[in-house]
């Protein structure tokens, strides 16, 4: 049996992506370091040993947590605290500013580690499809969150907020963020940590009126309750709803009626029926939710200047599943900004199985398969998180999701099922010194920290956020150990 994950011969695990999956990951493989305290009568038994190393292309761990999460909800945020443990345990090491395919390659951190688990999410947006998407003032709502959250790849990134109207297309959590943000004041987002440019930007923007479009109706909207309820407590906009569109059709009704009914989807129709109920307060702005609506063309001269959409209905496909359908009948919205939330898509590092359909890295529980090869496992390869399983879900939900994988990769080396890699020239320390000599250790990453927070702590704010690589370096390097 081979000595594989004993303290002789630790098992060598590279997670690349550093955001919750990834974490939760590394929290769940490092625990079996944790030796198991002896009861009256037994001996103490020797772990397993295992050594992780997380990879990230930013500077900056905490994927979406620190990019995604809209800077006005500071408590989700304070995850990152659990992140912080795991990555106080022994055997944990951070490489971030290395882009793995470029930097370093899939088969050559295979050759150097044991196990490889694939965390890095689903990165690119789904496209609409339909004509006018490119153009000028039509973006991905991911740009528009990076932008916002300090993400160093758009921070020069350009929003036309002098228009009146933005649409924002989808149902969903992100939707909900993107449209909070642009009717928050200036007063809401200076003690948050949007970034500088984005604080100013916004404050400054024309936009008055924000439409959110669902395809289905309000039965079938992807938001959790809380983003809901916070459309109706803006300070600066009212929420607009028209009653007719809240108005359940008999499959909505059903649905909802149903004993597999979602509590939350419940809920939802209750707060949106209260807010077709309420008279507008007069506030400088509004907040517009329109159902049963898919975009067909967005439209103007060099620029978005507007939106046609199909009016739906909803009904039962062949697999049962509510779905809408084209009436036929068009509308016309008249717009400057189009913001597309439709869903996230992952990419190829390569070396690895992908799923180009669905976007995903082919798995059975975590375990990466080959349908090629008739979906026989990669042996030391595994997927965590969206790239594992699609976007779905909460920062939570990757802690089970990981907890899955993580239990297949200790099974297969129980069953001595992970290739033991023998040791290889240059290592990994050696290989990105020469390749990512601005690597950034967990160290630098908290010399980062501590600049980000210091640079808030002035103005109220709970940091002021790099926004450019090179500044995240500089600070890194300022508060690393000097390299010999």
């Amino acid at each position: 049996m081979s000595d594989l994950g004993t303290v002789e011969r630790p098992l060598r695990a590279a997670i690349i992506g550093s955001g919750p999956a990834g974490f939760y990951a590394a929290e769940h493989l490092l625990k079996r370091n944790d030796a198991n305290r002896a009861g009256p009568g037994r001996e103490a038994e020797e772990p397993a040993r295992i050594e992780v190393d997380v990879f990230d292309r930013l500077p900056t761990p905490f994927g979406l947590v620190r990019a995604g999460v809209a800077p006005d909800h500071p408590k989700i945020k304070s995850v990152i605290r659990v992140y912080e443990k795991t990555a106080a345990r022994d055997g944990f090491r951070f490489f971030g500013n290395v882009d793995v395919g470029r930097d370093v390659t899939v088969p050559e951190l295979a050759e150097r580690y044991d196990a490889i688990v694939y965390a890095y999410g689903t990165p690119t947006d789904r496209q609409l499809g339909i004509p006018g998407e490119n153009l000028p003032g039509s973006h991905p709502a991911t740009e528009f969150v990076a932008w916002y959250n300090a993400h160093p790849d758009f921070a020069g990134a350009a929003f036309d907020l002098d228009c009146e109207r933005a649409v924002v297309i989808g149902n969903g959590n992100v939707a909900a963020d993107v449209t909070r943000m642009l009717v928050l004041p200036r007063p809401e987002l200076a003690v948050t940590d949007t970034a500088d440019h984005a604080i100013d930007g916004l404050a400054g923007s024309g936009v008055c009126e924000v439409v959110v479009l669902g395809r289905r109706g309000p039965a079938q909207a992807a938001f959790t309750n809380p983003e809901v309820r916070e459309l109706g407590e803006l300070t600066e906009a009212d929420i607009v709803v028209d009653p007719a569109e809240v108005e359940l059709d008999e499959l909505s009704r059903s649905e909802l009626a149903s004993e597999e009914a979602d509590p939350t989807s419940k809920r939802n129709v209750e707060l949106l029926t209260g807010f077709s109920r309420r008279e507008p307060e007069g506030k400088p702005k509004r907040v517009v939710m329109r159902f049963l609506r898919s975009p067909v063309e967005i439209q103007g001269d060099g620029k978005v200047e507007r939106l046609v959409v199909a009016v739906n209905e909803l009904h039962r496909d062949e697999n049962g599943a509510i779905r809408a359908r084209d009436t036929g009948e068009r509308e016309v919205i008249e717009c400057g900004l189009v913001l597309r939330s439709i869903g996230y898509k992952g990419v190829s590092l390569g070396g690895t199985p992908f799923d180009e359909r669905r976007g995903v890295i082919p798995n059975d529980a975590g375990r990466v398969i080959d349908p090629d090869a008739g979906g026989e496992q990669v042996p030391g390869h595994y997927a965590v998180g969206w790239i594992k399983r699609g976007p779905s879900g909460v920062i939570g939900t990757n802690k089970k999701d990981a907890a899955e994988t993580v239990q297949s990769l200790l099974a297969d080396l129980e069953a001595g099922a992970v290739p033991t890699r023998e040791p290889i020239e240059p290592g990994i320390e050696e290989l990105l010194a020469q390749r990512a000599p601005e690597a950034v250790s967990y160290e630098g990453w908290t010399a980062i920290d501590r600049a980000e927070v210091a640079a808030g702590e002035p103005h109220g704010r709970p940091r002021a956020k790099f926004c450019r690589v090179a500044e995240m370096v500089e600070a890194a390097r300022a508060g690393e150990p000097v390299r010999g």
